[in-house]
């Protein structure tokens, strides 16, 4: 439904949007495991990621992100796909977020780089065990980054590496 629309961007460099090539990986990755399942998209910035899951069948999808240019961007990009009625958008701290919400099939991880965010914020979603089994949580980071582990019954499945991006693939078990 979305397909093919240009969403709005931000100016300057407080949000960094998903490049296009990562964007189609993740999606190539996770490409069975979308139709039907609740999204989270935590730092969704323009809400891209969280938005082609929406275009490519997810239930429904939360996105989360603490800036309000970026709540608004978010809100407009919704509006202009299509999908307002199937989200949710909270102006709040991801991390104070996961306190307190419901769990997800699929969560999207992608925090401004160069911060301690992504260690934590994974494992705030395992401590407080925010994925539903088999669900997955898609985690992008810098390439040159230490992979964070993940405590049992969750599990690393893969990583993949593109350019200076690496995407980090986590499940959680029965």
């Amino acid at each position: 439904m979305a397909r093919g629309r240009r969403l709005r961007t931000p100016v300057g460099d407080d949000i960094r949007p998903t490049s296009d090539m990562v964007k189609e990986a993740v999606f190539n990755i996770i490409q069975f495991d979308i139709e039907g399942r609740r999204v989270l998209d935590l730092y969704a910035g323009t809400g891209q990621i969280g938005i082609e899951a929406l275009s490519r069948g997810a239930a429904s999808a939360v996105f989360i992100d603490d800036r309000p240019e970026a709540v608004k961007l978010i809100r407009e990009n919704l509006k202009l796909c299509g999908f307002a009625d199937r989200a949710s958008i909270y102006a709040r701290d991801a991390l104070g977020y996961l306190k307190t919400c419901e769990k997800f099939d699929l969560i999207f991880l992608d925090p401004p780089y160069d911060t301690k965010l992504v260690e934590k914020t994974l494992s705030a979603i395992i401590g407080f065990d925010k994925l539903n089994v088999n669900g997955i949580i898609i985690c992008e980071t810098k390439s040159d980054m230490a992979t964070p582990a993940a405590a049992h019954p969750y599990f690393m499945q893969k990583e993949y590496v593109y350019g200076k991006v690496k995407i980090i693939r986590y499940s959680v078990s029965g």
